[in-house]
Order: C-alpha cells, then structure tokens, then sequence
C-alpha cells in the first residue's frame, strides 16, 4: 500500500470522527442547558439514539453481504450514497425549533437518523481494512493511519465545537464568586437571563454543524478518489457468501470474537462516559468552567501523538501488551476527582490521551486478526468480514448507549437543573462517580477480560503463513 494510498483511506473516515466527537463532548450539555429539556427526556434521546444506530448494524451487515460487485467496489457504494444524508440529519441535529413541546421528538428523530446513518457508513468503511491488502503488516500500517486520522478527527471535532460554542455556556451570573454562605437565590440564578441568548446560541451552534458537515463532504470525495477497493483475495470462484444468519451465528461460537468484543465494549463504555460527561464534570464540579475546551483539547492532542508510538508498541510487545496503556487513565481520573486542581487536570488530560489511543487502536487492530482466524477455520465461505464488523460495532454502541442512558438518568435522579449556575451536591457526587468510579470498574473488568484473549504473536503468524498457503 503506498503512503498517500494509506492517507486516502484514513483521511475518509476522519469526519464521522469528528462528528461523533461534537456530539459526544457537547450534546448532552446542548440538551440540558440549550434546548432546555429534561436530564430524563435527554437520557432518553442519547440511549434510543445509540440503540437505533446499534439496531443498524446488523440489519448494514446483512445487506452489504448480499450486494454485489460494481465498478468502485462493493462497500463504496453503500459509503458515497449515505453520506448526503447524515450531513442534513447531523445539521438538523444541532437546530433549535421554534416549538418547545415537540423538541424531544424532533431531537429523538434525527439523533437516531444520524446514528442509522453513520452506521451504514462505518460498517462498509471499518470492513474496507479486509480489502486493502492481504498482508497483515500493512492492514496495521492502514489501520494506525486510519486511527491516528481518527484521533485527530475527534480533536478537530471537539476542538471546533468547543470553540465555537464556548460563549454559549459561559454566564457572567456563573463566574462570579458566590457569598460562603450560598443562599438559594444563587441556586435559582439562571445561567442565560437574557431573552435573546438562545437566539444566538442556536446561531453559534449551527454554525459549528454547517462547518462540520462541510467536512463530511471533503471527507468522502478524498476516500473515493484516493483509494481502490479489491475483491475477496481468498475467496475461489466455487466458494459462496456465508448466509448473514448462519454467519452471525457463527461469529457469536467463534472464541477470539466473543473475548475481544466482550473485553472492548466494556472499555468503549468507559471512554464514552467520560467524554459525555467530561465537559458537565468540569461546568459543575470542578468549577474549570472556563478551562473545558482547552482540557478536552488536550486529551486528543495527546491522543493523536501517541497512536504512532502504541503502533510502535504493539509491533514490538504485542498486541495484548498494549492493552495495558488503556489502564493508565484510571489512577489519574481518580485524582482529578478528589483533587479538581487546574494543573491537575491538564495532566490527567493529557494521560487520559494516552490511554484513550490506546483504547481506540486496539480493538480495530485486532478485529482483522480474529477475521483471519475465522478464515482459516471456515476456508470455503465468503462475505463474512461485514458481519464480524457490523455485530462488533453493534455491541459496543448498544453497551455505549445504556451506559450513556443511565448516567443521565441518574443526573435526572439526583436532581439536575439545566440553566442554573451551581448544582446539588448529589449532582455533583453524581458526576464525580460517573468520571471516576464507573469508568475504573468498567476498564478493570474488560482488560481482566482480555487476558483470555487467546490469539498471541505467535499464533497470528501461524494464520498468517497458513493463509499464503491457502491463497
């Protein structure tokens, strides 16, 4: 694969990155503190909304396995045609209507069609790595290309929403110093008195979504132009699609895949809590108000470095070796929890970076290992890289999304109150837990996991030379 051919394709998956960054960092606060609806209706949205996109997957897999072969490939079609459309639902993500009765169906709408839609782009884009190369050092080559685009793609995400949305979440109400004694009329003080804020609020934040989309667009033209999709190297003229069905049954007795998505979207669940809730922790409870977008840029600069030196790793100490960067954000979460110091926080930042590359790196770095072993157990059959993809994706957005539905949930439990300048404190214990506590369980328990992984250096260049064999 030649560099620019590599840099193609991992230029083209960057803006669902990008987007996806936007939302996570900054949709949860949007619902709460723009939009105004309730932590309840606002966990309903981002939990049915991860879910539609989960529900997806399976039902991308299953007809992306049955389309056939055209003149650009079989999964770029499927990826050119979707992507028109997830940049409108995304625009329309992001807009305030005029009616306030209504606001949770319309968000509820197109939070699913976005998910629905990135999905039919993310399955045939992740499932592409399969039909680069035949050669494993160059699908990880691909793949450290493509998630080092990706980082960068969540930091130019959160990096433009969060500057061009900043203004709409800082009040002058809200930074100045609250008497000791803090009374309830500080409670009651809403953080957006004047009555044509949200006016130009909405303004800022479509504009932040006109920018992304636009994104999208360049996205797309680089990948279709820059890269060539090849047919199933392994497959012989005689062999036959594994029936979706059959193969998802399959997959799911297959023990490499069970362990990897078990031990991942535990880990993924993680990640997602922190970044949906990163930005309320440091609004609410570590009074950083003012300091967010420059934190959440420094957790993905430090991520977008560090992958180059976890593909490094990874060559050299293995690829389960590697799983072990994934855990150095919990210590340094914990602190910054019972400690919230400014210089404190820049650190965790950046550690969390590290580990979060890591996190991202490794499970689509593996994936094409467990693919291979699968082959090499059922040589006779074709069409199975999408299902492994689109059911892998499915878990982890499914597990993201109840993870995501609960925390909010629980901030509605406890007594959140959009719009004011200082929470309860069981809210802010609330979000304190959500960054420190679940997390920590969450990854302590997916890397116990991984230990029973079972595919080793050793035994991937087994498949490998049994593969050449086969081909």
């Amino acid at each position: 694969l030649s560099i620019c051919g590599k840099l193609c394709y991992a230029i083209g998956g960057a803006p669902n990155q990008v987007a996806g960054s936007a939302a996570a960092f900054f949709l949860q606060i949007y619902l709460l503190d723009i939009a105004h609806i309730t932590p309840f209706h606002a966990s309903l949205v981002l939990f049915i909304g991860k879910a539609s996109g989960a529900v997806t997957d399976p039902v991308a897999g299953f007809f992306i396995s049955k389309s056939r072969w055209t003149k650009i490939g079989r999964l770029m079609p499927w990826m050119l045609a979707c992507t028109p459309f997830t940049v409108v639902s995304y625009f329309f993500m992001w807009y305030l209507p005029p009616f306030v009765s209504g606001r949770v169906a319309w968000y509820l709408t197109f939070y699913c069609l976005f998910q629905a839609l990135t999905t039919l782009f993310q399955v045939p884009y992740s499932a592409l790595t399969m039909f680069l190369s035949t050669d494993q050092k160059e699908r990880d080559s691909a793949t450290a290309y493509r998630m080092t685009m990706e980082v960068l793609g969540t930091l130019i995400g959160a990096a433009l929403q969060g500057q061009i949305v900043a203004s709409a979440h800082v009040s002058h109400h809200c930074t100045v110093n609250p008497p000791v004694n803090t009374t309830d009329s500080w409670h009651d003080t809403p953080s957006f008195p004047d009555p044509s804020d949200p006016l130009s609020h909405q303004v800022i934040y479509m504009i932040a979504a006109g920018v992304i989309g636009g994104v999208y667009l360049l996205g797309i033209v680089i990948l279709f132009l820059g890269v060539k999709e090849k047919d199933d190297p392994y497959a012989l003229n005689s062999d036959r699609a594994i029936p979706f069905c059959k193969g998802l049954g399959l997959t799911m007795k297959h023990g490499p895949y069970v362990k990897l998505t078990a031990s991942f979207l535990l880990i993924s669940t993680a990640v997602q809590l922190e970044q949906s809730n990163f930005v309320l922790f440091c609004t609410h409870a570590a009074d950083l108000r003012n300091h967010f977008q420059y934190l959440v840029v420094t957790i993905l600069v430090s991520a977008a470095v560090s992958i180059p030196f976890w593909q490094k790793f990874l060559q050299r100490f293995g690829k389960k070796c590697a799983a072990c960067g994934i855990s150095w954000m919990i210590p340094f979460a914990v602190m910054l929890v019972t400690i919230p110091n400014l210089i404190l926080a820049y650190f965790v930042a950046f550690v969390s970076g590290l580990s979060i590359a890591a996190s991202l790196l490794l499970p689509w770095s593996m994936l094409p290992d467990v693919v291979d072993n699968f082959r090499l157990q059922n040589p006779h059959g074709k069409g199975h890289e999408t299902i492994f993809y689109s059911s892998y994706v499915f878990f982890t957005k499914m597990s993201a999304g109840i993870g995501l539905g609960i925390s909010a949930a629980g901030l509605e439990f406890t007594g959140y109150k959009p719009g004011i300048c200082r929470q309860s404190d069981d809210v802010i214990l609330t979000l304190k837990i959500l960054i420190g506590a679940v997390p920590a369980i969450l990854i302590l328990v997916g890397l116990f996991i991984l230990l029973f992984y079972p595919i080793t250096e050793e035994s991937r260049k087994e498949t490998k030379l049994a593969l050449e064999v086969l081909r």
